[in-house]
């Protein structure tokens, strides 16, 4: 796939997602069409950071690409035991954590306990947005772990009726909004939306606006991948306009115990090297010729 693979990285991340970890037994999706392994998912991130802590180039950190536990935890009264579970086996390494916020983080917690949370990334960095230190709710930073590459890290779910209180403002502007996309008795179903490319992803998982940013990403050349988890078959695209990669991450949660869903990039000048596990296929994305100016975004 690589023919230089003797160069050395620039440097080299961990990814993963839709852990979902529950201590219950299994059971299957929203359509009863696809198992879902609740306590099998704990063991999967084990082998995950079993293979990082003993790859000759370790992973300088991880994004874990939301979704860490399951919504019925709430129903047990076991969001906080379970979110300690999973946080237990990351911080058996010291490998930092970047963590996205999906849907199942808003069933099991209100938008304000995750930002007192350890799942809130920027409380452990200085490399927050200034929206987020002016103490804004939304959850959204950058980091850049080499010169010339900036990660972003999105609220996906910003404009959401999940995690507020139904007495405000935020809540009433996305009552609105998914009323124009959602005529369903349940507006939880489809429960959420993540990637942003038609072509990367189920229908059901794409984000409502993604029209839009789509646009946003397109008037920016030094955009190189868009990464995403939600979708637990995951899927891949590169838009022909721009040459963007979108990835997005097949999901633990419904990966058999006999096998595994995670992934290792090696970032390079001019690329990136994505070696998968079980059923995460590795990948080769070559990034977009930048201008003399440009910067690589992720």
């Amino acid at each position: 796939m690589d023919d230089r693979p003797n160069e050395t990285p620039l440097f080299t991340f961990g990814v993963i997602a839709d852990i979902q970890y529950a201590d219950i037994d299994d059971g299957y999706n929203y359509t009863r069409t696809r198992r879902r392994y609740y306590r099998s998912s704990l063991q999967l991130l084990r082998n995950a950071q079993k293979s990082w802590s003993e790859s000759a180039v370790k992973p300088e950190f991880i994004l874990q690409l939301g979704d860490i536990i399951d919504g019925f935890n709430k129903g047990h009264d076991a969001s906080d035991q379970a979110l300690d579970t999973v946080l237990r086996e990351f911080s058996s390494s010291r490998v930092e954590v970047h963590h996205v916020w999906g849907n199942h983080e808003f069933y099991n917690f209100s938008r304000s306990a995750l930002l007192r949370s350890r799942l809130n990334s920027t409380l452990h960095t200085e490399r927050c947005l200034s929206e987020v230190q002016a103490g804004s709710e939304m959850y959204a930073y950058h980091f850049s772990p080499v010169p010339g590459f900036t990660f972003v890290v999105l609220d996906a779910y910003d404009v959401s009726l999940l995690g507020r209180e139904k007495s405000s403002e935020e809540y009433s502007d996305a009552m609105n909004v998914i009323k124009q996309h959602n005529t369903n008795e349940d507006l939880n179903c489809p429960p959420g939306h993540l990637p942003v490319h038609p072509c990367s992803t189920d229908d059901i998982c794409l984000a409502w606006n993604f029209e839009e940013l789509l646009a946003i990403i397109r008037s920016h050349s030094s955009v190189v991948c868009f990464m995403a988890g939600h979708d637990h078959d995951g899927g891949y695209y590169q838009d022909k306009d721009t040459g963007v990669h979108h990835m997005t991450l097949a999901g633990v949660i419904e990966t058999p115990p006999d096998s595994n869903a995670f992934g290792t990039v090696s970032v390079y000048e001019d690329r990136m090297l994505l070696k998968g596990n079980g059923r995460i296929t590795d990948r080769l994305f070559l990034f977009p010729i930048p201008s003399d100016t440009d910067h690589a975004a992720i």
